[in-house]
């Protein structure tokens, strides 16, 4: 569980990042952070004697799991911004935790008992509090970027739990999953999106920070968690994810407390603790 707990933490810090390093286009942006993150595997590999071919040599069904849930997970999130308003398109992508609860069963073969998905949906519950909190409207004009918002949702939820399926691959094929990912989002950019580079010292230690938090050592803590740990709790520990991010805005003076994080956070934090009951019992018999 601690590497989940690691990745839900960098994630917590992926808004307030991204408002340092910039209006830089989105597709230019994860080509430049997916790059750093592809290199912080190849040095871990290299390091411990893994030769070019051990980063490479996976399955085809590995390497569509692995891209598919990198890359289309952020193709599909972006078109959403596009095409709807930030904060219902948010909303609707943070349904992942709870998919990653209930797919958890039919796909990874987990039991699913009444805590997993009471802690899930009690999770979800501070989420869309958290969203009414800043003012929602959904309209149906926008229709097609909140469907995007969903492809989000189920991209991320069946890429962390068709991982654990293929728990056998090791962690080190995060890094070619990082580098495809990479060059499919610079030829995006290419195609889609003028180059704008980040304009003070602050904007690229941003950029650099997300490469090695976030959008990088983050996916690497994130397929051990989903392969060694609860699949199960980690979906509803997941909805803490928002919330650290609303209050790590808040922290650097970028947004403006609000009586509902309290009350958001509350209910995430026991729907964390419901779902993960099992692994305190646990713990008490041992």
């Amino acid at each position: 569980m601690a590497s989940g707990l690691a990745a839900i933490c960098l994630w917590g810090s992926l808004a307030a990042l991204s408002v340092l390093a910039g209006p830089i286009p989105p597709f230019q942006m994860v080509a430049m952070t997916f790059a750093v993150g592809a290199a912080i595997g190849i040095v871990r590999a290299r390091h411990r004697g893994v030769g070019w071919t051990g980063l490479m040599r996976w399955p085809v069904q590995v390497w569509l799991v692995g891209v598919g849930g990198l890359f289309g997970y952020h193709a599909l999130y972006f078109g959403a911004l596009q095409l709807a308003p930030p904060a219902e398109a948010n909303l609707v992508n943070y349904l992942w935790p709870l998919l990653i609860v209930l797919l958890s069963a039919p796909l990874a073969g987990e039991r699913l008992g009444w805590s997993h998905v009471a802690g899930a949906m009690l999770g979800f519950a501070g989420v869309v509090l958290l969203a009414f909190g800043r003012g929602l409207n959904f309209a149906g004009d926008h229709a097609l970027g909140y469907a995007l918002a969903l492809g989000c949702a189920f991209t991320w939820a069946i890429y962390s739990v068709l991982s654990r399926r293929f728990g056998e691959t090791p962690t080190d094929a995060i890094a070619g999953f990082c580098a495809a990912s990479a060059i499919l989002s610079l030829l995006c950019h290419l195609v889609f999106e003028r180059t704008v580079w980040p304009a003070t010292p602050l904007a690229w230690f941003a950029v650099l920070a997300l490469g090695l938090g976030p959008t990088g050592s983050a996916f690497y803590f994130w397929d051990h968690a989903v392969k060694r740990g609860d699949i199960r709790a980690l979906g509803a520990f997941s909805y803490a994810t928002p919330i650290l991010s609303t209050a790590l805005l808040i922290v650097c003076g970028l947004a403006e407390p609000t009586s509902t994080l309290l009350l958001a956070a509350l209910l995430v934090t026991v729907g964390a603790i419901l779902a993960s009951r099992e692994l305190w019992r646990r713990r008490d018999i041992s």
